[in-house]
């Protein structure tokens, strides 16, 4: 008898849900912007696009178009979103280029921030906010404290 995990094989305890206007045309923008790679597509009796399953990096995202029956409103439909998705990347001012020449609007340059990375914030059409970030130092919490309180304080 085989034992089933109770966290599926590649998930993590946490996977983001998203919910959009059309999840069909957000697969197919997030494969340009960000390199999504398709793992799991639902079709609905519809034949339009129900749940899918994709990553980016190492990371699952889960994603449906949004229902009202169900109470699943995307950002479009709420006026923005608290939620913000951040991407770690070798190469950020590549990947972050690479989103805005897909169609992303920049809410936030590139820079170097000061806890450590190197980072920019970008909405994509579907009103989802992404950061995309290539690490570039290796710092303890005193001194981002520091950094924080200088820039701030």
């Amino acid at each position: 008898m085989t034992t089933v995990k109770p966290i599926p094989e590649g998930y993590t305890s946490v996977t983001p849900y998203l919910i959009v206007s059309k999840a069909e045309d957000a697969l197919a923008f997030y494969e340009k912007a960000f390199n999504a790679k398709l793992h799991l597509r639902l079709d609905g009796p519809d034949g339009a696009l129900a749940h899918c399953e994709f990553h980016i990096g190492n990371a699952v995202i889960m994603m449906g178009t949004e229902n009202p029956q169900f109470g699943w409103k995307s950002p479009t439909s709420l006026g923005g979103t608290p939620v913000s998705f951040m991407i770690y990347t070798d190469n950020c001012d590549a990947s972050f280029a690479q989103a805005l020449a897909a169609g992303c609007t920049q809410i936030e340059p590139l820079e170097d921030k000061f806890y450590g990375d190197r980072a920019g914030k970008v909405r994509c059409p579907f009103g989802n906010e992404w950061s995309i970030a290539t690490h570039k130092e290796d710092l303890s919490e005193k001194e981002i404290l520091a950094r924080m309180m200088k820039l701030y304080g």
